[in-house]
């Protein structure tokens, strides 16, 4: 694969980290081990797997033009077992274990000047049930759809499709290296295109930000650079029930439940419930099924209001739905929620010298990110192995406490709950709420 520029939206994720903000978004995978499973033998296999695509054999180097931009670049010294290690657990029970330390290991930056990721192969006792491997990608390298489908070459459902003869691409066209008239105006006439967009979406953004924060809350606390990673499962069936007596989308219940938790989770805590609605980042994703995907990010985002304040699970969810169908008619590339879009339309040095700026300007624009990664629909496994589960997990803004990342897969919904360790402590409790507020929108609606 030859160099190619980081799209504007990864130059700014790159960019936006810091020690104590590191820009990964990951997953951990949990798997069924029968008796006979050599988990050394998974690794090489998991390393030999990822060995072959060739977007992780990429990392990241400055460039000269255009000024503060970067590429990407094969490295010449990649050695997969650098990113593909295996680490034995204490004893103990292996999904609490496995959650704890994978958490631990979110909290870790990756190693600039080496391609952006590193998997885990997480093992506990020869009698365990289970093993898990955990995948960190930076969020320069892929997005939530984009890292799915970089991911899943390691299954072997994937791998085992991919690895017959493939067809060899025709030859490309010749082009002139100097574009002609018509390809100068259209260029033109984008590009003026593209201005007026982000104009439009930053008046969008200045108008958004709030300068009545969400204080008194454990998402206002300082970051401690640490991670604890919570998870939960619910039943897809149960959401879809919801959906059919509520209306509106699957999406629409999660986002609801989401809100419940939060409102459930905080009263617990003694906590004040806001008198503004804390605000939610939902991402959408810019790519089209069937269309190219291309290497680059390509995201935009809706700002939710939840519901927090509101004590009915019915009336709650249909304020989501509400606010959501609101969005959905502006569409992805209007309003404050497309910053991302705005995002691409900045040049390299903007993002080099602003990223102090930007990561700190999304405290003012939303609390905390919800985001729903699909998965694919078949079962997957991994050397034989059945995959179990598979909690998708988000990186954290600056300013933010709290990511939630969900992914349905095997009849589940799956959330991945990453938090600051300091600051939210008591995540894995939030991450009960969930199901108990699903179980209680069941009950209203029935």
């Amino acid at each position: 694969m030859s160099s190619e520029l980081l799209a504007p939206l990864d130059l700014a994720f790159w960019h936006l980290e810091s020690d104590a903000h590191p820009m990964h978004l990951g997953a951990l995978a949990v798997f069924h081990r029968p008796k006979d499973t050599d988990c050394g033998e998974i690794a090489e296999l998991l390393a030999a797997r990822a060995a072959a695509i060739p977007r992780l054999r990429m990392c990241v180097r400055s460039v000269w033009l255009p000024v503060g931009g970067a590429a990407w670049a094969a490295a010449d010294d990649f050695d997969v077992h650098r990113h593909v290690r295996t680490r034995r657990l204490p004893y103990g029970d292996f999904a609490e274990v496995a959650t704890r330390h994978a958490g631990e290991l979110m909290g870790r930056p990756l190693k600039r000047g080496r391609p952006p990721w590193e998997m885990y192969v997480l093992t506990g006792r020869p009698e365990d049930e289970s093993f898990a491997v955990l995948v960190k990608m930076h969020h320069a390298l892929a997005d939530g759809m984009r890292a799915v489908a970089i991911g899943a070459g390691i299954f072997d459902e994937i791998a085992d499709a991919g690895s017959g003869a493939r067809r060899r691409p025709g030859p490309v066209p010749s082009r002139s290296r100097l574009p002609g008239p018509r390809r100068v105006a259209g260029m033109a006439k984008g590009r003026i295109e593209e201005l007026g967009r982000a104009v439009g979406v930053g008046a969008s953004v200045v108008r958004a930000s709030r300068l009545d924060l969400w204080e008194g809350t454990a998402f206002t606390a300082d970051s401690s650079g640490t991670r604890r990673l919570a998870t939960a499962s619910l039943d897809a069936e149960d959401v879809q029930r919801v959906r059919r007596a509520a209306g509106g989308t699957a999406n629409d219940v999660l986002l609801g439940t989401v809100a419940g938790a939060l409102r459930r989770w905080m009263l617990e805590r003694g906590e004040e419930l806001p008198g503004a609605a804390p605000r939610a980042l939902v991402p959408v994703s810019r790519r089209r099924p069937g269309g190219p995907s291309g290497s680059a990010n390509r995201l935009s985002a809706y700002l939710l209001d939840l519901p927090v304040r509101e004590a009915d699970p019915a009336a709650r969810l249909t304020a989501v739905r509400t606010s959501m169908d609101r969005n959905k008619a502006a569409g992805p590339l209007r309003g404050a929620g497309a910053v991302a879009v705005l995002a691409d339309q900045l040049p390299p040095l903007a993002h080099r010298f602003g990223a102090a700026l930007a990561g700190s300007a999304a405290r003012v624009l939303f609390d905390v990110l919800v985001t729903n990664v699909p998965l694919p629909r078949s079962e997957l496994s991994l050397g034989g192995c059945p995959l179990r589960s598979l909690y998708p997990m988000a990186p954290l803004a600056r300013g933010q406490s709290l990511a939630v990342a969900m992914s349905p897969y095997g009849g589940r919904v799956q959330f991945g709950l990453v938090a600051d360790g300091k600051a939210v402590p008591d995540v894995e409790r939030l991450g009960q709420c969930l199901d108990e507020e699903l179980a209680e929108l069941r009950k209203g609606l029935a």
